[in-house]
């Protein structure tokens, strides 16, 4: 029995976990919004104390920004082991991301933290100007990801609150991006030996001129994400990865705004776990018949069933006390179990074990009733079942 005392308590813990996860990402826009205009008012060099503040907080904000992420989708029914192909239940979603162009989609993202890093830790006057521009196109390319990942998934026909929080993780790195970016071109204090002049190359000599004044950064490294895309891609398709694995990212995905795919009808069952037997099971097993109604949704039908239900209308029938102590128990016990079922396998073992109760089922309705086989086909055809 639980107390008064340990029912507040798990409220208390309940509603302070749901603040943490709805004020964490106003938290975090705040934060780096407070951090871009401490950048752009100092008139000093941010200090390596200073950069290592933020980097940790960056860090855990970006931590952070990517579980509340999943865990808002997964919320919203999100499958995220479920390709478009995949038959789901209800109003499941299937995955945001093609599995085939996971690690395209990864490899993106990894690499715009390790630019965001690389902008954050460096000393920009001992280092030679090309690698902070190279982090810059890594970095964008890591935003640009967020920004398409979070219109992909975005519902704007819903537009709730809720909804709004998908949004903030992309202005989160955005913010973070441009501070880190105004910090390496405030930091920056060129001297006249540090570039030398390419002899017999007009070209590499103009693009090395153009690199000794920082403010021309930005614009170089979103100009060079271009052929770096092309680069990593490249590298990609060396380990199977297909040349257009970044869009494919997206387009081969259902449910989203991005999708270009059709996925299977959706199938609905009511936590009833003989109907989610039915549906889930490998139908090599669980052996499949029709489509049914129950409750006015379509239900996949089988044998096991159809025998179930028609045996419970046998029982409404001659005892409708026993019935009804029946179905107060299969009301209590029997939809959560059906909530566990959420894999084929778990559904093809209820499917074995239910098999000793199918039979005897069977010969209730062999022996109470003159037409059985009849009895059992009627099951689901848009006639009020109980099963």
């Amino acid at each position: 029995m639980i107390s008064d005392a340990d029912q507040l308590m798990q409220s208390f813990v309940f509603i302070l976990l749901a603040f943490a996860i709805l004020a964490t990402p106003i938290v975090a826009v705040i934060s780096e919004s407070v951090f871009l205009l401490i950048t752009v008012k100092r008139s000093e060099k941010i200090t390596s104390k200073n950069k290592s503040v933020f980097l940790l907080v960056d860090m855990i904000t970006i931590f952070l920004a990517v579980v509340l992420q999943i865990v808002y989708l997964s919320f919203c029914d999100v499958m995220f082991n479920a390709d478009w192909q995949t038959q789901l239940y209800n109003s499941q979603k299937h995955q945001p991301v093609y599995t085939g162009s996971l690690p395209t989609f990864i490899t993106i993202a990894v690499l715009g933290v390790v630019g965001f890093c690389v902008l954050n830790h460096i000393n920009v006057n001992k280092t030679p100007p090309l690698i902070p521009v190279i982090a810059m196109s890594l970095l964008y390319m890591g935003d640009l990801l967020s920004v398409v990942f979070s219109i992909h998934v975005f519902d704007f026909s819903r537009m709730g609150m809720f909804e709004l929080y998908l949004l903030l993780p992309p202005i989160v790195f955005i913010l973070m991006s441009l501070r880190v970016i105004l910090g390496v071109v405030r930091d920056y204090a060129p001297s006249p030996d540090r570039m030398s002049k390419v002899e017999n190359s007009a070209p590499l000599s103009s693009f090395f001129k153009m690199l000794e004044n920082s403010k021309r950064w930005p614009v170089i490294g979103l100009v060079m994400t271009i052929p770096m895309l092309g680069i990593l891609i490249c590298i990609l398709m060396i380990f199977g990865q297909a040349p257009d694995a970044v869009i494919k990212a997206f387009t081969e995905t259902a449910d989203f705004r991005l999708s270009q795919k059709i996925p299977p009808q959706q199938l609905y069952y009511d936590e009833h776990y003989l109907c989610t037997v039915a549906a889930g099971g490998d139908r090599k097993i669980v052996k499949p018949l029709r489509m049914g109604i129950r409750h006015g949704h379509p239900v996949v039908v089988n044998r096991q069933l159809c025998v179930a239900n028609a045996f419970e209308q046998v029982l409404e029938e001659r005892t409708p006390g026993f019935h009804r102590a029946v179905r107060s128990f299969y009301d209590t016990y029997g939809f959560p179990v059906a909530r566990l079922i959420r894999t084929k396998k778990t559904a093809d073992l209820v499917y074995f074990m239910m098999k000793p109760l199918e039979w005897l089922f069977l010969i209730v309705l062999y022996m109470s009733d003159v037409n059985p086989e009849d009895r059992i086909a009627m099951q689901y055809t848009g006639d009020p079942g109980s099963f």
